[in-house]
């Protein structure tokens, strides 16, 4: 038996739209002035739109350094290739986790003219012994994604463990954990994260309450919940809802990030220019 206080909710923060890429519009999450981040998590993102306008430029060829990006298909296609010779497709409900590494120059461009185009994009941050490690992915269609079902609660595992049941992706530097869930109204999902990890939870349809009581927090649609510290967090949806839950151990090491660069130091970080700027990637 699990004695440990429920998780629950130390603040709420609302997604900020912006633009990145060719001027995709996304909401941004973490990486804005309300969270500018939550150790290791850098930035999230979500994206989603039914007029090709927001996102048929997609986003072409940039580089990174020294963290990690996960992105998540919900619905539409998008082509990802880089200056390594790696090429794919993401479909819906497919994930890429890719460690930049030393350097990385990819586009990522939509594979449709029209329909919806939606997604999350995560940066993770790497620890400095592993930021000029050679970059290398994880990819998952949705076939290889598992889901448990949990009564009302269905869950998709894509890094961490439900029930018995492990996701696909592995990262030891920070032990995540990754759910997808899907409640349905009055439905409840309750799990256990490490002690210790940073954790937060993410509406991206409907609204769930977070806790247990009177100290249950209520989430809606495009909020995100920043989880305090302790034992199992407990879900429960006031109306047919996905959230995505996330979880990952703290690197506790200095940042220094500019643009699509995360290092230690402001040396490291005008080294990586240079490198980019010499071709060195």
């Amino acid at each position: 038996m699990n004695n440990l206080a429920t998780r629950g909710v130390a603040r709420l923060v609302r997604g900020m739209p912006t633009s990145d890429g060719a001027g995709v519009k996304l909401t941004r999450v973490i990486g804005q002035p309300q969270l500018a981040d939550l150790d290791p998590f850098l930035m999230l993102d979500e994206f989603g739109t039914d007029n090709p306008g927001d996102y048929i430029a997609g986003f072409p060829d940039h580089p990174h350094r020294g963290f990690e990006t996960v992105t998540y298909m919900l619905d539409g296609r998008m082509r990802h290739r880089d200056n390594h010779g790696h090429e794919g497709v993401l479909v819906p409900g497919s994930v890429q986790w890719m460690s930049a590494g030393r350097g990385i120059v990819h586009s990522e461009m939509p594979e449709q003219q029209e329909g919806r185009m939606r997604g999350l994009q995560l940066w993770i941050n790497l620890p400095a012994r592993d930021k000029m490690t050679a970059p290398r992915y994880q990819e998952f269609g949705p076939e290889k994604i598992p889901q448990v079902e949990l009564g009302a609660a269905r869950v998709k595992v894509i890094a961490g463990s439900v029930d018995g049941v492990a996701g696909p992706i592995v990262q030891p530097a920070t032990d995540p954990t990754y759910l997808d869930v899907e409640l349905a109204p009055a439905g409840r999902f309750t799990h256990t994260l490490p002690a210790g990890h940073a954790a937060f939870a993410y509406v991206y349809e409907g609204s769930v309450l977070i806790g247990e009581g009177d100290s249950a927090t209520t989430v809606n649609t495009h909020e995100l919940a920043v989880l305090t510290d302790g034992g199992p967090v407990r879900l429960e949806g006031r109306s047919s809802a996905r959230v995505i839950l996330l979880a990952g151990r703290p690197l506790h090491e200095p940042v220094a990030k500019y643009g699509p660069f995360v290092m230690n130091t402001r040396e490291e970080l005008m080294q990586a220019f240079e490198d980019f700027q010499q071709g060195r990637f």
